[in-house]
């Protein structure tokens, strides 16, 4: 029981069985068997599921067995919401949990689960990554499975990047399929997307989208240089972005502009430059309660 033990300082012990928990422990590099197992079985104790923050990284096999036990971790609140990208929400992950600033390699722009986390104070960029990457994958996963009976990345992928533009563009979930529907409308006719949303990548997801970013921005993220879908998702997603992304509306559309705090959508140019015109005074009044509402 004297044996030295170093370990990270907060471990994540999954709910199950306690050879189970000792399994998945061993997988993360974690210095214990399961005759340490049998020990804490003796004792009379148990493990608790969840996050536990041990203290410190050093210990004595004997202590480490015992604050497995008994330790608990200080959780904070964090909440991933859609539409948000990477770059904001590693910042702020860095930020409730006390980080050094970092990214996660293993996980790609759009593939977090939104969602309000109850975190650790005390684990490890890399034990985060591990992870949010589980998490997410396992939401992924259902989703594929549930609509293709089978769950291929590479396929799923190209709904995620639909997803993320729709995520953007949409101004409230009723009008998930209809933007899905433009931009499957204008893909079959060649058409650039021409969407402000996909410039909304990265470290720009809450810079304005004026016509001097539009001329400027290179990237293959500016659907009105390029035609097609950009090279990856642009934020992360709702489930129903997603499943309007596979199950677009069977509509003609091809166009929409903001009236205020939703979208008027058109099948024709002219039917576009009429709704334009109609919503100019709308947006106008609309802003300036904005702006009325935010000085309150």
């Amino acid at each position: 029981m004297a044996q030295p033990v170093i370990t990270e300082r907060v471990l994540y012990l999954p709910r199950g069985g306690l050879n189970y928990t000792i399994e998945q422990l061993r997988k993360d590099g974690v210095d214990i068997s399961l005759f340490d197992g049998l020990l804490i079985k003796l004792a009379g104790k148990y493990l608790q599921a969840g996050w536990i923050d041990l203290g410190k990284t050093e210990m004595s096999k004997g202590e480490f067995l015992y604050r497995l036990t008994t330790a608990k971790a200080a959780l904070v609140d964090v909440t991933i919401k859609p539409g948000e990208t990477n770059y904001f929400i590693y910042r702020e992950l860095a930020k409730k949990l006390k980080l050094p600033p970092f990214q996660c390699s293993n996980i790609p722009e759009g593939f977090i689960k939104p969602d309000t986390y109850k975190l650790p104070i005390g684990m490890s960029p890399r034990q985060l990554c591990q992870y949010l990457y589980g998490v997410s994958y396992q939401w992924h996963k259902h989703i594929g499975e549930k609509v293709f009976e089978g769950f291929n990345f590479r396929v799923y992928k190209k709904y995620l990047i639909i997803a993320s533009i729709i995520q953007k563009e949409a101004a409230n979930p009723k009008e998930f399929k209809l933007v899905s529907a433009v931009i499957y409308n204008r893909l079959k006719k060649g058409m650039k997307l021409q969407m402000d949303g996909s410039l909304n990548y990265g470290k720009f997801s809450h810079t304005p989208i004026t016509p001097q970013r539009i001329r400027q921005d290179i990237s293959p993220y500016n659907t009105y240089k390029y035609k097609g879908l950009p090279p990856t998702p642009i934020c992360v997603v709702q489930r129903e972005a997603i499943l309007a992304a596979i199950f677009p509306a069977k509509v003609p559309y091809l166009y929409f502009t903001k009236c205020g705090d939703h979208h008027l959508f058109a099948s024709t140019w002219e039917e576009h430059r009429a709704n334009i015109e109609k919503c100019r005074k709308v947006n106008r009044e609309w802003a300036q309660k904005k702006r009325e509402k935010k000085e309150k």
